[in-house]
């Protein structure tokens, strides 16, 4: 398992923009704090020394410390978290997360703690077994 903090990451909202005028109006890109965020991640997993995981599967938990006591969505967390993993090469992409967890935390705040663990292949067959079994259903019984 490696464990490792980023710093506290821009709301989905502040990542990215869509201009309503000139040649790149109706495109939806990154925005300037989405593209500063980025930086970030990436050099601190580079100062952190952050292990690549390439094409595993995975088990993530983030560990969110609040800044503040200001209420906050968990699930709002993960999105600019995991674009800059991506960006930073730490895996090839987020779709290799099996099991996600996001724990809400009181400590010396600001950042996010990130544990990631390499699932076992055995494991990770499991995981995805449902979704295998479903298949195998609707060929058998049709649907």
């Amino acid at each position: 398992m490696i464990e490792f903090s980023l710093p506290w990451p821009p709301s989905v909202n502040a990542m990215w923009r869509t201009p309503n005028s000139g040649p790149l109006a109706g495109r939806t890109m990154l925005s300037k704090e989405g593209r500063d965020y980025r930086r970030a991640v990436a050099k601190a997993v580079q100062q952190q020394r952050v292990a690549t995981l390439g094409d595993a599967r995975l088990r993530v938990e983030l560990e969110v410390r609040m800044p503040d006591r200001r209420r906050r969505d968990l699930d709002n967390m993960p999105k600019a978290l995991f674009d800059g993993l991506t960006h930073a090469g730490v895996w090839t992409d987020d779709s290799q997360i099996d099991d996600l967890r996001i724990v809400r935390s009181w400590a010396a705040g600001g950042c996010v703690v990130v544990r990631i663990e390499a699932l076992p292949d055995e494991q990770a067959a499991l995981l995805l077994a449902p979704r295998t079994v479903a298949r195998v259903a609707e060929d058998i019984f049709g649907g």
